[in-house]
């Protein structure tokens, strides 16, 4: 028997909170559990410093990967026999879901930002690079590894496959929106899945949604909306993220400066000269990153020192509203105010922005172009969801942004009551 249509002699189990149990059959599949670069993933906290704020938020990007697979298994399942649906594409999108987020570094996206990294690169060298994962890709046959990298950076020629994992209505939103509620505790993510999978058909292109389901997708949208602003964009949660941030900063400012850490930073060298290799990338996760962080807490340098202690004992910076596009005239006093009170600015002076776009139809040509839901009607002609939803229709288009400013108040209140400058800041700041 081909390695690819090799079945495990008897079906392995994973017990899951929110599917309740992750079915495993495909030898191909139980093998990519197995490598060290999925299993790493363990390491990696799905919501990054959420945790902070939601303190059941402790689960993992492998966690989340194995329930996209499911979410995915299922479908599958369900297009068996179905027009448009190709059989030879199964293993293609289990191994494409299992793997979409193997690439992801320590807290995520705030780690990406300061080291100018992207974890969708890293996703594609690790499939395609000299790793276990590699190897067992290519036991399929030597083609296998492109094509699932092909998927998951959204270039296969076949867009049904694709929008499965990578769509406004895919595998991935479906298990995080219930997965990052039942983690957090909030009512905000849940919705009808069991309904929406009912109702997925494979058309050409995409996945459709028969007429019938269109309140279930309506819950959907609506269940990511609120958990963006409810969850994900979180201020306290954003407090952490911009801590972390300013603590990888500060450490690569030093580094550059030729300060002597007490002890040497070598997980993060490479990433300090912006050429990590990939076994470098992959061999530092939150637990690496967080031994640093524990260690630099103890540091001479004061920045470093009370940004550490802050991130390790969450002792967060608070926060203002402040826009920063009609409020510079206050920003740039504040800089000023700020270096005089002997706080850099640069670290405890912070604007952090967040903006999402619920729903979206399509605008061709722009830069992220959103292929929308389509609703099946009943004479099999297709229309967008936003015509025939009122609730969708109200958000379509709709991008939202926050703006908060992040300043250590525990600094200031510390300061004398009779200075001068604490008492200017605190009336931009506070009136």
């Amino acid at each position: 028997m081909a390695y690819r249509d090799e079945k495990l002699s008897e079906e392995k189990v994973f017990k899951d909170p929110v599917h309740r149990y992750i079915h495993v059959r495909d030898r191909v599949i139980w093998d990519l559990v197995g490598t060290a670069e999925f299993q790493r993933l363990r390491r990696v906290k799905q919501l990054g410093t959420s945790y902070l704020t939601f303190h059941g938020a402790e689960h993992s990007r492998f966690n989340h990967s194995l329930g996209v697979y499911e979410i995915v298994r299922r479908i599958i399942e369900n297009f068996k026999d179905r027009p448009n649906w190709d059989g030879d594409e199964r293993l293609l999108c289990l191994s494409a879901a299992l793997l979409h987020d193997l690439g992801h570094g320590p807290f995520s996206h705030s780690f990406e930002k300061v080291f100018k990294l992207d974890h969708e690169e890293f996703t594609q060298a690790i499939l395609l690079g000299d790793t276990e994962v590699n190897e067992v890709l290519r036991r399929v046959d030597e083609g296998f590894p492109k094509k699932v990298a092909d998927v998951i950076n959204k270039t296969y020629q076949n867009k049904l496959v694709v929008s499965l994992i990578s769509s406004q209505i895919d595998a991935d939103r479906m298990d995080y929106l219930q997965r990052d509620a039942y983690f957090t505790g909030v009512s905000y993510g849940h919705f009808d899945m069991e309904r929406i999978l009912r109702v997925m058909r494979p058309m050409e292109d995409q996945v459709v949604i028969k007429e019938s389901g269109m309140h279930a997708v309506e819950d959907y949208i609506m269940s990511r909306y609120q958990m963006y602003w409810q969850v994900y964009f979180h201020p306290v949660t954003r407090s952490a993220e911009v801590i972390l941030t300013k603590i990888l900063h500060r450490a690569k400012e030093l580094y550059e400066s030729n300060y002597e850490f007490k002890l040497k930073p070598t997980h993060f060298l490479s990433f300090f000269t912006g050429a990590p290799t990939l076994s470098e990338y992959l061999a530092l996760d939150e637990m690496v990153t967080m031994y640093y962080f524990q260690t630099w807490m103890e540091e001479e340098d004061p920045v470093l020192s009370d940004l550490c202690n802050r991130f390790v004992n969450r002792r967060l910076f608070k926060y203002i509203e402040f826009n920063p596009n009609s409020q510079m005239k206050e920003w740039m006093e504040l800089y000023k105010l700020f270096n005089k009170a002997g706080l850099n600015p640069d670290y405890y002076l912070v604007v952090d922005s967040s903006s999402d776009l619920p729903y979206d139809f399509y605008r061709p040509g722009e830069e992220e172009e959103r292929l929308p839901i389509h609703l099946l009607q009943p004479n099999q002609e297709l229309r967008e969801l936003s015509r025939l939803s009122d609730i969708v229709e109200s958000i379509s288009g709709k991008k939202r942004t926050d703006h908060k400013l992040y300043i250590p108040l525990d600094r200031l209140q510390e300061m004398s009551s009779r200075s001068k400058t604490k008492k200017r800041i605190m009336e931009i700041l506070y009136g």
